[in-house]
């Protein structure tokens, strides 16, 4: 096998998550809605402290930070894209584009990213702790639609 094979394969044997009765609500029009970004690339800010590993809870990342330093810490992952152009990883650039020609109504001041190679008791806690935090906290900041960007 070459390339990446071995990866997907190893991932096509993980189980998927069954979410019985999942809330659902029907958004706002997209050219009306307020759109954030979730990443799991554990973007920080240079003076956040920085993701350790198997870490379960999110860093706040404002609107016009471009400053971000990606704290990804798996041997699998390709940074070249993200050294080139950060909208690789997270596309603020693209959503002000969009909010500017009326794709969008607006972009969320908040984004949130989160560490995203998690183990199984890692997983667990991100769906019953960090992450019906975040959503409150995005929920709180008016955002209407996320773009999820999983790294």
């Amino acid at each position: 096998m070459s390339g990446d094979a071995p990866m997907r394969n190893y991932a096509a044997t993980l189980p998927a998550p069954d979410f019985p009765d999942p809330a659902f609500t029907t958004p706002v029009p997209l050219s009306d809605a307020t759109v954030a970004i979730v990443t799991s690339a554990a973007l920080h800010r240079p003076d956040d402290d920085r993701f350790h590993q198997s870490e379960t809870d999110y860093r706040v990342l404002p609107r016009e930070a471009r400053d971000l330093v990606l704290g990804h810490w798996s041997p699998n992952f390709d940074r070249a894209g993200f050294t080139a152009d950060i909208n690789v990883v997270i596309p603020l650039d693209r959503l002000e584009e969009m909010a500017a020609d009326g794709t969008i109504g607006a972009v969320s001041d908040i984004h949130l990213s989160f560490a995203g190679n998690q183990e199984d008791d890692g997983l667990a806690t991100i769906i019953h702790d960090s992450g019906p935090r975040a959503a409150a906290e995005l929920k709180a900041a008016g955002v209407e639609v996320v773009l999820l960007t999983p790294v």
